[in-house]
């Protein structure tokens, strides 16, 4: 991802969005040499989580990869992001949601958030591979929030 983001961040039109994806880009530099060893699901969202008879939850369709427990909360971050507009202050509700997680999970905040702005950095790449010269509105609202546990 930092071989790809110094062509690729020219093509986002808005400066500030540049300069957000210039501290995910940090983010991911800062975290380089402790990326992790554990095996993660990648795509643990709302829908990819089921209740079970076997066990009380259980989740589906894992996109398996090797790395930091802190790169899997964005889809559980991301996702139902109605309801997370709908409390009317968008921060707040990130931030919840990413304390209760990480509290949960055990997972130290600071390097937790550090490797939610990677996978804003892994977003942002592909949308700009798809053509698009903005940051997704919800996303930026996501990352702004994101940043105050990392700074």
């Amino acid at each position: 991802m930092l071989d790809e983001f110094p062509q690729a961040v020219r093509s986002l039109a808005v400066p500030s969005e540049r300069r957000l994806v210039h501290v995910c880009a940090s983010a991911v530099a800062d975290l380089l040499g402790e990326p992790g060893d554990r095996l993660l699901h990648w795509d643990l969202h709302y829908d990819n989580v089921l209740a079970g008879e076997r066990e009380p939850w259980l989740a589906i369709d894992p996109e398996p990869l090797a790395g930091d427990p802190g790169f899997d909360l964005w889809p559980a971050l991301d996702g139902r992001w109605d309801e997370v507009e709908a409390t009317g202050d968008v921060t707040r509700a990130v931030l919840r949601r990413f304390d209760l997680l990480t509290e949960t999970v055990g997972l130290d905040r600071q390097r937790a958030a550090g490797w939610t702005l990677a996978r804003v950095l892994q977003n942002t790449l592909w949308d700009i591979e798809d053509g698009k010269t903005t940051l997704d509105p919800a996303q930026t609202a996501l990352t702004t929030a994101i940043l105050h546990r990392w700074e």
